[in-house]
């Protein structure tokens, strides 16, 4: 039986909100079975803190995804650590954060693989649920797309072009096999443009961003003095992204995904198409499908 897994005790981390630039702790808690992936925000106390991880809870997608619950509490820039999430096998875990914003760490979910490790793994006695892809679904934004379609297991393919020669046209297809997540996906770092950071931050976004948390490029030169980790950095963040975005169905999916340039409003749009056709996907429960 594939089961669901938490952790087996808390950790605790500590860092810079990207975008807020405030200091922020992050504690991760074991769940029951059933209860999915949640945030809590301990510093809020006249409503309800708790916010569930689920696509129809996003709503901003500027420079990050951002949920908020229906008492009006919002959390930001989780799209990192959901990925960690998604790549570890994690079905149910609490999330508490001193803040508003999750940190940004080094800009990769790296980090959060790490502290979900430290806490340990931990099967639970109820089978695991997947979302089935039964039909193709796509969302488009000129030449820009994103599609699920039906296939075993999980598996991407994603394109990015850009005009600066630091990155130009990257493409990476991956399929999320035990351990692959961790070791070609995980470390990539986030990334922008450094004519972008003043009106950024004149918006109050990119407060805590700085080439200890992501890859700043000028043109076409890359100004982190330790340049990039591999060649390809910025196409596997962008997949990083897509993982993390897409674990917002609830359950991890079964199917096959195509992105030309997503971004995280785009990957949005393609969870709330699909769950609006009911025909297109089914849940399941129990051992993998081969």
């Amino acid at each position: 039986m594939d089961r669901q897994q938490t952790i087996i005790r808390s950790a605790t981390c500590a860092g810079v909100g990207l975008h807020s630039g405030e200091r922020v702790r992050l504690t991760l808690h074991p769940a029951k079975a059933g209860d999915g992936v949640r945030f809590v925000r301990s510093d809020v106390t006249d409503r309800d803190p708790v916010i569930p991880a689920h696509a129809l809870n996003v709503s901003t997608t500027q420079l990050g995804t951002n949920l908020t619950n229906r008492a009006g509490v919002t959390v930001a820039t989780v799209e990192h650590f959901l990925a960690a999430c998604a790549g570890m096998g994690i079905d149910n875990i609490t999330a508490e954060l001193e803040g508003p914003e999750a940190p940004i760490m080094d800009g990769s979910a790296a980090p959060f693989v790490e502290l979900i490790a430290e806490a340990g793994l931990e099967a639970q006695d109820t089978p695991r649920r997947k979302l089935r892809v039964l039909k193709p679904v796509e969302v488009r934004d000129g030449d820009k797309f994103a599609r699920l379609s039906p296939a075993a297991g999980f598996s991407m393919r994603v394109a990015i072009d850009f005009a600066s020669q630091a990155i130009g046209r990257q493409t990476l297809s991956f399929d999320m096999q035990p351990g692959a997540f961790g070791r070609d996906i995980a470390f990539a770092r986030t990334f922008g443009f450094a004519q972008d950071v003043e009106k950024l931050r004149s918006l109050g976004l990119a407060r805590g961003g700085s080439l200890d948390n992501a890859i700043v490029v000028d043109g076409d030169t890359i100004l982190n003095p330790g340049g990039l980790q591999v060649e390809d950095e910025f196409v596997r963040h962008k997949v990083l992204d897509v993982i993390g975005d897409l674990y917002l169905a609830g359950a991890p999916i079964e199917g096959a995904y195509e992105g030309e340039q997503p971004g995280h409003a785009l990957n949005n749009r393609l969870l709330r198409a699909l769950f609006s056709d009911e025909t297109a996907f089914s849940w399941s429960t129990g051992a993998a499908s081969s």
